[in-house]
């Protein structure tokens, strides 16, 4: 028998690789935002427009995103979104006060769009079923190891070159990760490194696949599967933007922290959201080989994910900023748990010439929830606190858990 060779694992790294940069792009402004409302005398309430800005584009075209990929294909279509993203996170560092910050940030949510609608269409090319939930595992962890890495790196560039360098160097790094996917993606179909008996495996694979996937957008949209997905992102989506931009503000505001502080704890959240991805990876495996479906293998993963979600519901009661940063650690757990799951769903039950744009419009959904929940943070968080947002975010995912249950009923 010939060996089926490993080329698709590859190809995920490469992803993974690119979504580390997208998320270390983006969680820039977070490590900067004590200094940058020192520099620019931002209140929380404009801070909360920056981030708007970035939410409000990233949510409209991440279904247009989804659509161009599908479209223009994987290679050529992220390759686009990433120079856009890198030149728009270079641009930061030419703000000259909340306003213009707004218009960059603005620039960089259109671009970045992209990210999750490439990583789960890349999945549904190159991974049969069994695979892809630890495939999708893999890029998601991306997301919280670029989160891991932008406190520290950027907390260097500001000590050392000023607040203007965070955004420089990681916008540079973003670029170089552009062509070097532009040089080593191809589909399955074009892939000349791609052996006969991987690609054998992977069609094979195909088999055990979900039937009856909507093919068009039309059918997407109608689909009780579109819904089941997009209805709980709506609900889970808030977590993971107050986990991305607020953490920091929370460290300062309420446990006055300095700057070395917040780049010495605020990574371990993401560090321990590595871990919720890689657990989406692997408990569908072990529940489908404990005999249950593909279907519901996700949805007992969404639904574990979603009562860990308890934990960061009582970050209220936290006596010292060390029991806060374990109870985010909870929180970035439990979130990328129930997060994979979704995800992973969206690449089993869509065919792979919507996947793209079925994914891009869960995602919108889903980012329409979270900038709405960014504007009830400006709005509350410096006259109520924090802790009554905390637990809302709790009840958000459990809630979410049953709509899934509700909406994939029967459907194996």
């Amino acid at each position: 028998m010939l060996k089926k060779g490993n080329l698709r694992w590859w190809i995920i790294g490469l992803v993974t690789l690119g979504t580390i940069l997208n998320y270390l792009a983006r969680s820039t402004l977070s490590v900067t935002a004590p200094t940058l409302k020192e520099e620019f005398s931002m209140s929380t309430e404009q801070y909360s427009w920056v981030v708007l800005a970035f939410q409000a584009t990233y949510t409209i075209m991440q279904s247009v995103a989804g659509g161009i990929l599908d479209a223009l294909g994987t290679r050529l279509g992220f390759f686009i979104f990433a120079v856009g993203w890198g030149l728009a996170n270079m641009a930061h560092a030419f703000a000259t006060g909340w306003p213009s910050l707004a218009l960059f940030r603005g620039l960089l949510g259109a671009t970045e769009a992209a990210a999750i609608p490439a990583g789960t269409k890349t999945v549904s090319e190159w991974f049969p079923p069994k695979e892809r939930p630890l495939a999708t595992s893999a890029f998601q962890m991306g997301t919280s190891v670029g989160n891991m890495i932008a406190p520290p790196l950027v907390a260097f560039c500001i000590l050392y070159w000023g607040w203007e360098s965070g955004f420089i160097v990681t916008g540079a790094l973003s670029l170089v990760w552009a062509g070097l996917w532009y040089w080593g993606y191809r589909s399955p179909a074009e892939h000349k490194k791609l052996g006969e008996a991987e690609r054998a495996y992977i069609e094979e694979g195909r088999a055990d696949d979900v039937q009856g996937k909507p093919a068009t957008r039309k059918e997407v949209l109608k689909s009780r599967s579109f819904w089941a997905i997009a209805i709980p992102r709506f609900l889970a989506e808030p977590a993971w933007q107050t986990f991305n931009f607020f953490i920091p503000l929370y460290l300062v505001a309420v446990w006055q922290l300095d700057l070395k502080s917040i780049a010495l704890w605020a990574w371990l959240p993401f560090l321990a959201a590595d871990f919720g991805s890689l657990a989406a990876g692997l408990l569908p495996t072990w529940l489908m080989k404990k005999g249950a479906n593909l279907i519901t293998s996700r949805k007992i993963t969404m639904t574990v994910g979603a009562l860990c979600m308890i934990g960061p519901a009582c970050i209220g009661l936290a006596g010292s900023p060390g029991v806060a940063i374990a109870l985010f650690c909870v929180g970035g757990f439990a979130h990328q748990m129930l997060n994979g799951a979704l995800l992973t769903l969206c690449s089993d039950v869509f065919d792979t010439k919507t996947v793209g744009t079925a994914s891009g419009m869960t995602g919108t959904i889903a980012w329409t929830g979270g900038m709405m929940f960014t504007f009830l943070i400006g709005k509350s968080a410096d006259v109520y606190g924090y802790d009554p947002l905390f637990v809302a975010l709790a009840a958000l995912d459990l809630v979410g858990a049953v709509v899934l249950w509700v909406l994939l009923r029967g459907r194996k």
